[in-house]
């Protein structure tokens, strides 16, 4: 999500909030970083390769909340041929800012407020134009065919007492996947009545209707697990209450392109490094799947709030990666869970979001798009050890 009371950055060409934030965000990051996460977490040494397994890369699946929902729709529709399905988390549909941070900030979502007046409505993401610039965008050849798209599996959540994002986002976003021809069977539209702006889960988080960091909220409702169990069927319970895999912090500089002439961070919006869960099973090799998860603004590793966190707070960190609660369905059902991380980027994107309005340019939601380019080659890379 984007709120323009963060927003460093400049909309219809007025000062939406202070750059004081960037000098915050610049400075600090590492410290944090190695505060929350583990000792030495800045260490270029602490890093490990991303691993390459027994994974079919065309049971890949994807969800994200939030910014990290509209990119795991973005991803989906761009790279269709490999993704078996999507769990979009208060998000909207495919291309929806079409390359603008105010249609972003009042038409799909109400998180303009209270600078830029909030448009949402039943028909404010114009899903006529959206499916428009998905078939100008295959004809040139910058997205996989969307036809692909009718034999995945799609579940919405959104929350009754979202204000950031409505749910009206979220009708708009079944009208999307119908419009390209989605079977109505293979879409899952749930709507918690009690949820804000969040991550529903079963007791981590917040209070359930609370929109606040770290946007996870105990609702008594498993994300992961309607997720997964709706993209690959009825999932297996991990057996007692330890893990048989473990999490991998690994280096992400190797999949960022090459061709970007600035620094990393400065430029394609991702970290230094982000974070996998593979299975015991599936480090020995056995055939497993893959599952993006897409933590959404704020919710990054190294993000910097402008105020401390009160008390003991719930704040970035590895908060999302390690209590989404994928992990938890990954050992006895054979997937790979692949946490991306995204930065910070001072007057640009200040909290953290992944590219769902144009901050890294205008293929921000096609292959050419340097955060989807580095999606696509993380996950060729986790399914370079596949057996043929």
């Amino acid at each position: 999500m984007i709120r323009s009371s963060d927003y460093s950055g400049r909309i219809g060409g007025s000062t939406v909030a202070p750059a004081a934030r960037s000098t915050r965000l610049a400075a600090g990051v590492c410290l944090l970083a190695a505060a929350m996460l583990h000792a030495g977490a800045c260490r270029a040494d602490a890093l490990q390769p991303l691993p390459a397994l027994n994974i079919d890369i065309t049971q890949t699946s994807v969800s994200g909340i939030s910014s990290g929902g509209f990119m795991a729709a973005q991803f989906q529709v761009a790279h269709s041929s490999i993704v078996k399905g999507a769990g979009i988390v208060a998000g909207g549909p495919f291309y929806c800012s079409q390359n603008s941070v105010v249609t972003a900030t009042t038409r799909c979502s109400c998180t303009g407020e209270p600078y830029l007046h909030c448009a949402v409505s039943a028909n404010s993401a114009d899903v006529p134009a959206l499916l428009a610039a998905t078939a100008s965008m295959f004809s040139r050849k910058l997205i996989d065919d969307p036809a692909n798209l009718q034999a995945q599996r799609v579940i919405s959540i959104a929350g009754g007492k979202d204000a950031l994002v409505p749910k009206a986002i979220a009708a708009q976003l079944a009208d999307y996947y119908l419009g390209v021809g989605v079977p109505a069977q293979n879409l899952s539209m749930v709507a918690l009545d009690n949820a804000g702006h969040t991550l529903p889960t079963t007791d981590f988080g917040k209070a359930c209707a609370l929109t606040e960091e770290p946007y996870l909220g105990k609702c008594g409702f498993d994300s992961a697990k309607s997720i997964l169990g709706w993209i690959y069927g009825p999932l297996q319970p991990r057996t007692g209450n330890k893990a048989k895999g473990r999490f991998v912090r690994f280096d992400q500089k190797p999949f960022i392109p090459n061709d970007e002439s600035m620094n990393f961070a400065w430029n394609s919006g991702i970290d230094s490094s982000g974070w996998v869960y593979v299975p015991d099973g599936c480090a020995k090799g056995a055939p497993c799947r893959l599952h993006i998860a897409l933590h959404g603004c704020k919710q990054g590793q190294s993000y910097l709030p402008l105020q401390a966190p009160p008390g003991s707070g719930l704040y970035y960190g590895t908060t999302f990666v390690r209590n989404a609660g994928y992990d938890r369905w990954a050992d006895n059902n054979r997937l790979v869970i692949l946490f991306p991380q995204a930065l910070s980027i001072p007057a640009r994107n200040p909290n953290g979001c992944w590219d769902w309005w144009g901050y890294t340019g205008a293929n921000y939601a096609n292959q050419k798009g340097v955060q989807i380019r580095a999606l696509r080659a993380m996950t060729e890379r986790l399914a370079a050890g596949a057996r043929r």
